[in-house]
């Protein structure tokens, strides 16, 4: 494994830990899931690096990146992201790829910026309407999570976990403006999660599909080999995405 190189920066929001290589326009964001760090994109990085100029990041909490001192909602994700870009002198348009957790923050990134967005990549990303999905979970499985939730809340640092303001964030995501119509590339994982039931599957897939309605220039990539991480399991798929998103845009 290649070690993805990162350093700090200050922004107004707090010391931020980032990864920066390559050279090229337009410069693609790695949006990373629900607390993972840049070391999950590391089957990627590298080769994208050689390709254009690409940018990885831990958010507040991740790794080498201050704890958080207010709510992880996504206003408050896509506020901090972006004076980072501007830190890192990061200029616009972007490539946003966004993974699981991170395909909500890339969504309502280009709600709010559409001119600083050149195209999306949505890697298993979680939908809004997913959210419904945990009403059809067993009765136990939503008593486990409301648990965590509460000791989460103990925490002077984990009460303000992204994981906590999911509803909110989907909630600012309805309430900014349309999807830009840029080129927006769509992958998800071929395979069933090991304990998710078929029946949240099933919502989920169809979940997935209703993001092609985002924009007239969108397609669809599956990863045959992968459950939620395709770019661990499927890193070629992640990679042709990608490479697709760029090819459309007019800014290369």
């Amino acid at each position: 494994m290649k070690p993805i190189v990162k350093q700090k920066i200050h922004t107004a929001s707090g010391n931020l830990e980032y990864a920066k290589s390559g050279e090229g326009l337009p410069a693609v964001i790695l949006i990373n899931g629900g607390s993972g760090p840049v070391e999950g994109w590391y089957k990627v990085y590298p080769t994208l690096a050689e390709e254009v100029e690409i940018f990885a990041y831990n958010r507040f909490g991740v790794g080498g990146s201050d704890k958080p001192t207010s709510p992880q909602h996504g206003e408050a994700i896509v506020s901090s992201l972006r004076q980072l870009l501007q830190e890192a002198a990061l200029r616009p348009p972007y490539i946003l790829v966004g993974h699981s957790l991170g395909g909500l923050y890339a969504n309502l990134f280009a709600r709010r910026y559409p001119e600083e967005i050149a195209g999306v990549v949505l890697l298993e990303s979680s939908h809004p309407k997913d959210l419904a999905i945990n009403e059809t979970q067993p009765g136990w499985i939503r008593a486990i999570n409301r648990l965590f939730q509460k000791l989460d809340t103990l925490s002077s640092h984990k009460k303000w976990n992204e994981t906590h303001f999911v509803e909110e964030t989907v909630k600012q995501i309805e309430q900014a403006g349309p999807f830009p119509a840029v080129p927006l590339v769509v992958v998800s994982g071929g395979k069933k999660p090991p304990m998710m039931p078929e029946h949240a599957y099933q919502l989920r897939t169809a979940n997935q599909l209703d993001f092609l309605q985002l924009s007239p220039q969108s397609q669809h990539i599956l990863a045959p080999q992968s459950g939620h991480f395709p770019q661990m399991s499927d890193p070629d798929v992640v990679l042709q995405a990608v490479r697709q998103c760029i090819s459309k845009v007019d800014c290369r």
